[in-house]
Order: C-alpha cells, then sequence, then structure tokens
C-alpha cells in the first residue's frame, strides 16, 4: 500500500490505496517543519484513526509538504512518519514538487503555488529546477493568503481601510492591535493564523478595496515570481492553492495583462498527485 500527502501550513490531505476498494482520504493540520517539530508530527498522526490499522502494512509513504526544502527539515518529517509506519520506505519532498508532479505530470513547465503562502519553481519534466523564491512569509509570500492576511489587518488597524468595509471586518473578527500581536508573535503558525483572513475576502470581493487589494497582490506575485524568469512567455504557468482557485478571476486578469499563459489551476491535488505517484511506483516494480 502507498500512503501519499500533500502538506501545507494550515492542512495536510491523505491518500492511500487500498486493495479491492477506492483509496482512504483524510486531513490533518499542516505539517510545516518549520512550525512544528518532530514530535508534534507523530502526534498529528495519532489522533487519526482511519489510518492507525494499516499503520504496519504501509509500503510506502510519499509526502510533499510546505517547508520540506532542507535535509534537516525534511528528516524532522522522515522521523516521525517513521515511527508510526515503521515498515515503510519514507519519501519527503518539497509541496512545489509534488505540485508539479499534479499539474505537470511529465511535461515541462512553470508551478506556482498560491495558498497560505506562495513560490514557484520551474519542472523540467523529471525535477525541480534551483529558484531564489519561497522566503517565507516574513519576507516573501507575495499574493499568499498570509500576505492579503497582512495587508487586511494593517490596513484595519491603521484606520486605512474604507468605513464600511472596516465595520464588517470588525464585527467578524472583534481584533484589537493586543489580540493581533498574540497571534502574530506568540503563538504558533502565525502564516496560517494571517492566511485565515482570506474567508473576509472572498464574502467581500465585490468591494473596490478588496478588488484592488487582489489584482495589486497577484500583481506583485506575478512581477516579483513569475516575471524574474527570462522565459516565462514559452511554458504555461500552473497554479496550485486556495488563494489562486478561489479568486481565479483576478489570477487570470493579471497574468493575461503580463503576457503569461495559464495552465491548470487546482484547488488542492492531492488527487492527481496520489494517482501520479502510484502509477510511477506500481510501474517501477
Amino acid at each position: 500500500m502507498i500512503l501519499v500527502a500533500d502538506s501545507g501550513s494550515s492542512n495536510s490531505d491523505w491518500m492511500l490505496n487500498l486493495p479491492d476498494s477506492k483509496p482512504l482520504s483524510f486531513r490533518t493540520k499542516g505539517l510545516n517543519p518549520f512550525f512544528v517539530n518532530e514530535k508534534e508530527i507523530a502526534m498529528v498522526m495519532k489522533d487519526v484513526p482511519e489510518i492507525l490499522p494499516y499503520a504496519n502494512e504501509i509500503q510506502e509513504v510519499h509526502f510533499f509538504g510546505a517547508g520540506c526544502i532542507t535535509p534537516d527539515r525534511r528528516e524532522i518529517v522522515s522521523n516521525a512518519l517513521s515511527e508510526i509506519f515503521p515498515t515503510a520506505f519514507i519519501s519527503v519532498e518539497s509541496d512545489l514538487l509534488g505540485c508539479a508532479y499534479a499539474t505537470c505530470g511529465e511535461k515541462r513547465g512553470y508551478i506556482s503555488t498560491l495558498g497560505t503562502g506562495s513560490d514557484i519553481g520551474f519542472f523540467d519534466g523529471e525535477n525541480l529546477r534551483p529558484s531564489v523564491h519561497g522566503i517565507g512569509y516574513v519576507l516573501g509570500d507575495e499574493g499568499s493568503g498570509a500576505w492579503f492576511g497582512k495587508q487586511l489587518i494593517t490596513s484595519f488597524l491603521y484606520d486605512k481601510m474604507p468605513k464600511d468595509l472596516a465595520k464588517k471586518f470588525e464585527e467578524k473578527y472583534r481584533l484589537t492591535k493586543d489580540i493581533v500581536i498574540k497571534n502574530v508573535y506568540q503563538k504558533d503558525r502565525p502564516n496560517a493564523y494571517l492566511g485565515s483572513f482570506a474567508e473576509f475576502m472572498a464574502e467581500n470581493r465585490q468591494h473596490p478595496f478588496i478588488d484592488n487589494l487582489l489584482r495589486n497582490g497577484f500583481d506583485e506575485f506575478v512581477r516579483t515570481n513569475i516575471m524574474t524568469y527570462p522565459d516565462y512567455w514559452d511554458y504555461k504557468v500552473n497554479f496550485v492553492g486556495g488563494i489562486a482557485y478561489h479568486f481565479d478571476l483576478h489570477l487570470r486578469e493579471v497574468c493575461e495583462v503580463h503576457g503569461i499563459k495559464i495552465g491548470t489551476i487546482l484547488k488542492n491535488p492531492i488527487e492527481e498527485l496520489f494517482h501520479f505517484v502510484v502509477k510511477r511506483e506500481t510501474k517501477e516494480v
């Protein structure tokens, strides 16, 4: 049996192929090793009753996750998963590679993630080329849920948000400066907290302030990330993530302005990724 995971900073989606049955699917919280340690990852998995009966039967675990970009971070995840699945081969790779498999398959193209965070890379049909992007929510993550969350919160706290929209924002979240500082600087997973405000954008996407914010955010992502590649117009750019999916009309309009050809836009890549990995692994056997 093969277990495949696509993990962001907010959520992780899992699929397991079962003999003579449809795949088992379940979701856990995000397992980004920059924000959770080995012990915490193991605890999360031990709280998933659906998977525990198969723990000793699973032969392979393929985990594609946000934050899994260096050997030491991948080792955190690998060690935790080895504790839960002691007889399995464990592979841990970046979420961007998983998204490339889900959208490009074995074709060349660009892959961008626009969810809680944002990133981009070029997939040559086999591997992701090295990238200077993906520097996280403090320094980068343009056009992501965390980036938009920062813009919303700061415009509200600085009293720059239009009065009608600020009233809705205040009624929905009851935010104060102290609450924001505690969640951003003292609590775990601040990027997921910032990304949670995307719901407010979705509810008010017709408001001129939100409409302009979305266009500016995607424009900054495009200019800072996609357009830094000299041949970006030669290949399709694929997008994965809730921000890209739910605000695809704004994203498409911005990309069209810059001559960017959009390929696939997926909210969650897990199904496409799962089928790609299972097909590849069973073919190699």
